[in-house]
């Protein structure tokens, strides 16, 4: 259903012409040769080419798409058929694996890469069908370089149809006086319905036509992702290092089969061999334990008396180191409390010695005073006398 979408866009196309031409009177006979009529045509036919041009792209992708989906089918069918081996064998020669030129192009690049790397055990590289058809292969196809500016270029038509009508109305508008005005207004609504009816199916168009061809290209790109899948799960073909891997596994199952055989061989012998077997194992296993153990406890206990011994001698050297350290902490207790007394001794020394300083200082002052007043006594005697 989504291929066929684009139809609706020719029918919407069709609709919107009929309505341009109905609104310029061409259905009831009052039309007459315009330049709004002409502007209209002109955008439309460009309009329609444009569609013309997408819609032969858009066939291209649905024959690309159903092709996709007809070869899937077809796959799984004889994959189920051949009982789930792979395929490849059968179409590695195929030239025409594909009815559409296109795909059978990218099959056939993808083929011959395939076919000139083969050996005797496998292919050399791994390569995959999706480097050659896969999303870009179908946006060439689609022409989305084309259609992906469509949308756009429509909506500059529609803005484009705006500006060229205002301007023609604009352009025709005289407003010297009323009757001009009144003659006048005619042109400005004829450029005005130019501006609103190219915005209008302008831009309609261009939401339609984005609509549609997002739609087209999603369903593409969901069959295609569809279609390698199933080509990956049917006809991949191996490469060297699959064909390794197919052998080591092989080589592994191999090996684990003579194993199990020599096993069954073993378990085969006599029950009572078996049973007497068991039975000397065991006896010997005793005796070995006997043995081993009665060596081992008479080690244990010369291992227990040498650290009995050891611990005796470590007691007895923790006795003395705690001796000597109490002795240590007596003496120095002893050396504190001398210490003590020394700085007793020393603060009351320094006591002494500032009492005599000061003494000495008053001392000091009194002879000055004193040699001071005999002085000037003196002075006083020599003055009379010299009188």
């Amino acid at each position: 259903m989504k291929r066929k979408l684009y139809y609706v866009l020719f029918f919407l196309y069709v609709i919107v012409v009929a309505f341009v031409l109905y609104l310029n009177g061409v259905f009831t006979g009052e039309w007459k040769f315009s330049t709004n009529l002409i502007i209209n045509v002109g955008f439309l036919i460009i309009i329609g080419i444009l569609f013309v041009i997408s819609s032969i792209s858009f066939g291209r992708l649905n024959k690309v798409t159903r092709e996709l989906e007809d070869v899937s089918l077809s796959l799984q069918k004889e994959y189920k058929k051949a009982g789930e081996t792979n395929l490849w064998s059968v179409y590695k020669d195929n030239t025409a694996f594909f009815e559409q030129k296109d795909l059978q192009d990218m099959f056939n690049k993808y083929r011959l890469r395939i076919n000139s790397a083969k050996t005797r055990r496998g292919t050399r590289s791994s390569c995959d069908l999706e480097e050659y058809i896969n999303e870009d292969f179908l946006d060439r196809v689609g022409m989305n370089s084309f259609n992906s500016g469509v949308a756009g270029t429509l909506t500059g038509i529609g803005i484009l149809g705006t500006f060229l009508g205002l301007s023609m109305g604009l352009g025709a508008f005289s407003g010297d006086d009323i009757f001009t005005i009144s003659d006048n207004v005619g042109s400005l609504l004829s450029g005005m319905k130019v501006a609103f009816h190219t915005s209008v199916y302008g831009i309609f168009f261009s939401l339609v036509f984005n609509l549609i061809y997002r739609s087209l290209m999603s369903n593409a790109y969901k069959t295609l992702d569809e279609f390698l899948s199933v080509f990956h799960q049917t006809m991949q073909p191996f490469s060297v290092k699959d064909d390794e891997n197919a052998a080591a596994m092989l080589v592994y199952q191999a090996g684990i089969a003579s194993s199990l055989r020599q096993m069954l061989e073993m378990m085969k012998g006599n029950a009572l061999e078996q049973t007497a077997g068991v039975g000397r194992i065991v006896d010997k296993f005793t005796e070995q334990m006997q043995s081993a153990l009665d060596t081992d406890f008479k080690k244990l206990g010369n291992t227990l008396k040498s650290a009995g011994e050891s611990q005796a001698a470590s007691a007895a050297n923790v006795a003395e180191m705690v001796e000597a350290v109490t002795t240590l902490v007596e003496a120095n207790r002893n050396v504190q409390e001398a210490l003590a007394c020394v700085m007793e001794r020393q603060e009351m020394f320094a006591k002494q010695l500032d009492d005599q300083k000061e003494m000495l200082v008053d001392m000091c002052y009194n002879m000055s005073d004193e040699i001071s007043s005999q002085l000037y006594t003196f002075e006083q005697m020599r003055n009379y006398c010299e009188k």
